[in-house]
C-alpha cells in the first residue's frame, strides 16, 4: 500500500488537485477537510461494513465519509514553566505571560488549528463576534502562523513555548514517549468547566479511485473488530464503533483524561457551510493570511 501524509488541508488539497486524474483510493482527514472534499465532489458513496455500529453522529448521511479514529480537540502546556498548573480558562491564555510563550495552528491550513477555532466559538456561547474580538487579542502572544500543529510539540518540551494546541491522540503518546515536559489540558470557557469535542480521523472513497475495490477493502478493515480495538493498543486514539470497548492500558489512561471534561457536540455540515466565512473572519481578526 502507498500512502501520501500531510496536513488534514494538504491531503484534501492534494486529492482535490488529482481530481482530473485521482491518484488515492481513500481519504483519511480530520473534520472540517473530508466535509470539504464531499462538498467539491471528490468522494463516492460507499457504505463499510459494520458502519451501523459507528456513532451515527460520525457518519454521513449521504454515505460518503465515516469516522474511522476517535481523537479530541486537547491543549498541551510545559510542566516547568508552569509548574502550578496550566491556564484553566480561555481567558487566562490573554495573561502577559504568554507573550511569545504561546502558538496554535493556523484555522482553514491545519485541522487541529481549525479545531482551535471551532472550540473558540463554542467558549464564548456561539458568539462569533467574541470569539474573533478574542482571538484578535490573543495575537498579540502568539508567536506566528503554523501549518503544522505537530511541529508545536517539540517547541512547549523544550519550553520555547509554554502552550500550545493539539490532540489528544498525537499529544498524549508524544508526551509518554519523547516530550516529558508535556502535559494535556482542556481550557475552560465562560461556564468555568473544561471541555473539548470530538475531532475524529474521517475515512472516504474518493471519486474515480484507480484501486475502488481495494479502497473499500481499507475502510472496512479500519472498521473491523480487531482494528477498532488495536485503535488505542497501537494508535493511541479511541474506537469510533459504540459496540468495541478495548481494555488496554493505554484506553485506560486516555479515557481518564477524558473525565471531567465536558465534551460538546459539532454539528459538522453546519461548520463546512460556514468555513469559508469563519476562517476569512479569523484571518481579518489576526492580521495573518491563513
Amino acid at each position: 500500500m502507498n500512502y501520501s501524509e500531510d496536513g488534514s488541508g494538504g491531503v484534501e488539497t492534494k486529492v482535490d488537485s488529482e481530481k482530473s486524474n485521482p491518484k488515492a483510493d481513500v481519504l483519511v482527514t480530520l473534520p472540517p477537510f473530508i466535509q470539504k472534499a464531499e462538498a467539491s465532489g471528490l468522494l463516492q458513496a460507499y457504505s463499510p461494513t459494520c458502519v451501523d455500529k459507528v456513532d451515527p453522529s460520525l457518519v454521513d448521511k449521504n454515505g460518503q465519509w465515516e469516522a474511522v479514529m476517535g481523537d479530541y480537540l486537547s491543549f498541551i502546556y510545559n510542566t516547568k514553566a508552569l509548574p502550578d498548573g496550566p491556564p484553566k480558562t480561555w481567558n487566562d491564555l490573554l495573561d502577559p505571560k504568554f507573550a511569545k510563550k504561546l502558538q496554535y495552528s493556523t484555522p482553514g491550513v491545519a485541522g487541529d488549528g481549525t479545531g482551535v477555532m471551532i472550540a473558540a466559538i463554542q467558549a464564548f456561547g456561539g458568539d462569533r463576534n467574541a470569539a474573533w474580538d478574542y482571538f484578535k487579542k490573543l495575537q498579540s502572544s502568539n508567536v506566528g502562523p503554523s501549518k503544522s500543529t505537530g511541529a508545536l510539540e517539540s517547541k512547549v518540551n523544550t519550553g520555547d513555548l509554554w502552550v500550545a494546541n493539539g490532540d489528544v491522540q498525537m499529544n498524549y503518546v508524544d508526551s509518554t514517549t519523547q516530550y516529558p515536559n508535556n502535559k494535556i489540558f482542556f481550557p475552560a470557557g465562560n461556564d468555568g468547566k473544561p471541555s473539548t469535542f470530538s475531532l475524529p480521523y474521517m475515512a472516504g472513497l474518493v471519486k474515480g479511485a484507480p484501486n475502488e475495490a481495494n479502497g473499500k477493502k481499507l475502510i472496512d478493515f479500519l472498521l473491523s473488530e480487531g482494528a477498532q480495538l488495536d485503535a488505542s493498543k497501537v494508535a493511541y486514539g479511541f474506537p469510533t464503533r459504540t459496540d468495541v470497548k478495548p481494555t488496554d492500558g493505554n484506553y485506560a489512561a486516555l479515557t481518564a483524561l477524558m473525565q471531567g471534561v465536558t465534551v460538546f457536540p459539532v454539528d459538522w455540515n453546519e461548520v463546512a457551510q460556514n468555513y469559508n466565512s469563519d476562517v476569512k473572519a479569523w484571518d481579518t481578526a489576526t492580521g495573518t493570511p491563513s
